[in-house]
């Protein structure tokens, strides 16, 4: 199934969720140990395996982080081909002071900001929206 390309009806269209909890960006040289189950996201570098976990879970596994996050999923089967919509959503974000980290999954685009910029981030996602109906 594609997803939509349609930069207008992609934003007009999106839904922001936020999930509940604290996530955080780890680096591991060995994803041993880790039940993966638990991950939400893996990337692999060159210099180890980038993690997204929630924080109480990377607390757990004594990992390490310097960074706490707030996840938002935006609720559109977006295209992976789409072009545009993380250019627009992340310079929105950029004009509020807010930094953003986008992870692209098959169906939907996956926002992690800073956990105090949260609600923040939500409103201006919505008035976003609002914008473009």
């Amino acid at each position: 199934m594609a997803g939509e390309t349609d930069i207008f009806k992609l934003i007009k269209g999106m839904t922001p969720r936020l999930h509940s909890g604290i996530y955080v960006f780890c680096s591991v040289k060995s994803l041993q140990g880790i039940d993966r189950e638990q991950t939400i996201c893996e990337f692999k570098e060159r210099e180890g395996t980038t993690i997204i976990i929630e924080k109480h879970k990377a607390d757990e596994l004594q990992l390490s982080y310097d960074y706490s996050a707030a996840w938002i999923t935006l609720e559109i089967h977006s295209s992976l081909e789409a072009v545009g919509l993380t250019a627009i959503i992340s310079n929105e974000l950029a004009q509020n002071n807010i930094s953003c980290n986008i992870v692209a999954g098959y169906f939907h685009d996956h926002l992690f900001l800073a956990k105090n910029d949260a609600e923040k981030g939500m409103n201006v996602l919505r008035k976003l929206v609002k914008k473009h109906q």
